[in-house]
Formats: structure tokens, C-alpha cells, sequence
């Protein structure tokens, strides 16, 4: 195994314990390098607020690391809307501060969804005018809050299923299927200047998904309907193949709209075994991964689209997969103790 340090050259220490491998280094070697300064696009994290509040360390990687945060959770329907006529602000507003005070780009996620929905909405029983009403209203005082502070958006997140038929929502049922082209007018209303994303998973598997989220682009596109960005999630395992990979890449560059890979986290447990252990294997096969997506994003992209490359959190302790899956996994490029692990410097190499 190789071992990747910046700065004065250290004796390289390999920590490994608890299923986790990270490279640690003194402080004094690292403290003025960081991820985004060798990437040549900007490089982000969702990041949640109670973390960046009560977990210093992960608010120092945050800070340190990346030049673009997306809101994890703290501008979903539900957070900032958790009643028809209360808006809650607070933890957005943190992040937005944050982002401020620490010269980060904030990405907005997510105008609208088929999840994380508020008792209330999920319970209306308006007709089809105040349906319409309130997706507008949502909408538009979520975007104008954050007017001149929140450089983009994901303006619709999740529309179509794997097969590229259009995903059965509260949204489609009451308001029909081009419910879809009003959400980003309206979010272009609010703040014209804000970049508009459509964002999904699934791009790197499902042809069938990308020919739906082209055609959905086009006819946007024919119909001056303001779409400025294509999300792909790239929430993938480690054995994806360079060929799929490859597809997706090629497919988002062809759209000739912006690109960010907005959800990036490689999982390894593919057979979902408990008691599943991270080793130097696993370690390679993971950092083999990021590099490839990496170096396939910068070469497949045109620079003037790239938007660039966000992880999904920050570290493995911090990750969705393992509740999601419900074993271990360790898909994220810093370990438990935010510790660099191989995929960090294969993030790097990616990007030359």
C-alpha cells in the first residue's frame, strides 16, 4: 500500500482498528493543504448541521477541505417547512453563515421531492388550485430567503424510477406530471441568477433513466423552461464497471448543461455482511474507484460544464449507507476519526 502525505516529509504511521485504515500524519505537515486546492473543478461535502455544531473535527474538514457545501438535510421540505404557515430557518440560515464566513459555495437541496414531506403536506386535501399554491409558494419563499447567498439548486430531485417511467409522488398525483417545468420556473422567478439543477441516482446503471432525464431535458430545452445543471448522484459500489461509468459521463456532457456529481459515496459491503471489516484490499479497490470517477468526470466533461464533485458527508461515521443497508460500510474518503484514507489521495490523482 502506498502512503500519501503533503508537505514536509513525515514517517508515514497506518492506524488501523475497529475496520477502519486512515493515514495519519502530524498536524504541523498538513495544515496548509487541502482537498479543493488540487482539484481543478471545486470540491464539496453534504454536510449536516448538528454535526458541524457539536463536532469540531468535522467542522475543521469541512472548513479545511472543500470549497463547496450542499445542505444535507436543513433545506428539505420538511426542515424548512414543517408547518403550512411556519418556516423555520435556523439551521439553513447556520450553514448559510458558514458558508459565508468560510468563503464556501452553498448548494441548495431540495426544492422538491417525493420524501422528507411534512405531515401537513403529505395530508392535503386541497384541490388541484391550492396544491398549486402552495408547491409556488414553498418554492418561491425558500428561494427568495436565500436570494443572492445560495448559488444553486436542486430544483427537482428523484422524478423518474429505474425503468424511466415517471416516479408516482404526491406531487404527479395532484398536480400531473409537468408539475416538473413550474417548479423551475418558479425557482427562476424568485432568483434568476441561481443555477438549476435536476438531480437523480442511477445514471451510472440505468440507460433507461438517462434516455427519460434527456428527453425530460430537451423538452425543456424546446419550451424555454430555465434548466441550467444535471445532478447525478453517484451513490454507486465499488464494483461498477469503467464502461458504465464512462456512459454516464458521456450522456450528462451531452445535455452541454452543467454537471455535478452531487452525491458521490462508494459503498463496499456489496453482499451486506454484518461484521464487515475494512482492509488494505478494500482500501485499494475503493481509492481505485474515486480515481476513476474523478479522471472520468474531468475528461468527459467539457470545463466550462463542470460544476464540480460533492461526497455525500464527510466521513464514514457520518454516512447514510450503513442505516440505509443495514451493515457496516465505510464509502466515504475520510474515515470514523476523519482520517485520510486512500480514496483521498486517489481523488487527487484523479484530477491531474
Amino acid at each position: 500500500m502506498m502512503f500519501f502525505f503533503i508537505g514536509t516529509a513525515v514517517a508515514p504511521m497506518m492506524t488501523a482498528s475497529a475496520g477502519t485504515i486512515s493515514f495519519a500524519t502530524p498536524q504541523s505537515s498538513v495544515a496548509d493543504t487541502n482537498l479543493y486546492q488540487f482539484m481543478p473543478f471545486p470540491m464539496g461535502a453534504a454536510v449536516g448541521i448538528a454535526r458541524m455544531k457539536n463536532n469540531a473535527k468535522y467542522s475543521e474538514v469541512v472548513s479545511k477541505e472543500f470549497n463547496s457545501i450542499t445542505a444535507e438535510n436543513a433545506m428539505k421540505f420538511r426542515s424548512l417547512h414543517p408547518a403550512e404557515n411556519t418556516f423555520n430557518w435556523a439551521d439553513a440560515d447556520y450553514l448559510v453563515e458558514f458558508a459565508q464566513k468560510n468563503g464556501k459555495r452553498l448548494h441548495g437541496h431540495t426544492l422538491n421531492w417525493y420524501q422528507y414531506l411534512p405531515a401537513w403536506v403529505t395530508n392535503f386535501s386541497g384541490d388541484s388550485i391550492a396544491w398549486e399554491n402552495m408547491l409556488k409558494t414553498h418554492i418561491q419563499t425558500v428561494v427568495a430567503h436565500f436570494k443572492g447567498k445560495v448559488a444553486s439548486w436542486d430544483v427537482v430531485n428523484e422524478y423518474f424510477n429505474d425503468d424511466g417511467t415517471i416516479r408516482p409522488s404526491v406531487w404527479v398525483k395532484n398536480l400531473g406530471p409537468d408539475y416538473i417545468a413550474r417548479c423551475f420556473q418558479y425557482a427562476h422567478e424568485a432568483d434568476p441568477d441561481a443555477i438549476l439543477f435536476y438531480n437523480d441516482y442511477g445514471h451510472e446503471y440505468s440507460s433507461a433513466k438517462r434516455t427519460a432525464i434527456g428527453k425530460l431535458i430537451n423538452a425543456f430545452k424546446a419550451r424555454n423552461i430555465p434548466i441550467h445543471g444535471i445532478g447525478m448522484q453517484f451513490h454507486m459500489t465499488y464494483t461498477q464497471s469503467d464502461a458504465n461509468i464512462n456512459a454516464a459521463m458521456a450522456f450528462a456532457a451531452g445535455t452541454g448543461l452543467k454537471v455535478h456529481l452531487s452525491e458521490l459515496d462508494i459503498r463496499l459491503n456489496t453482499n451486506k455482511v454484518q461484521g464487515f471489516v475494512f482492509n488494505e484490499t478494500l482500501a485499494a479497490q475503493q481509492a481505485d474507484r474515486y480515481k476513476f470517477v474523478v479522471q472520468a468526470y474531468n475528461a468527459a466533461v467539457p470545463k466550462a460544464q463542470q460544476f464540480g464533485i460533492t461526497t455525500w458527508n464527510v466521513g464514514d461515521a457520518d454516512s447514510w449507507v450503513p442505516s440505509w443497508q443495514g451493515v457496516p460500510d465505510y464509502p466515504l474518503p475520510f474515515d470514523a476519526n476523519y482520517l485520510r484514507k486512500p480514496a483521498y489521495k486517489a481523488i487527487i490523482e484523479g484530477g491531474k
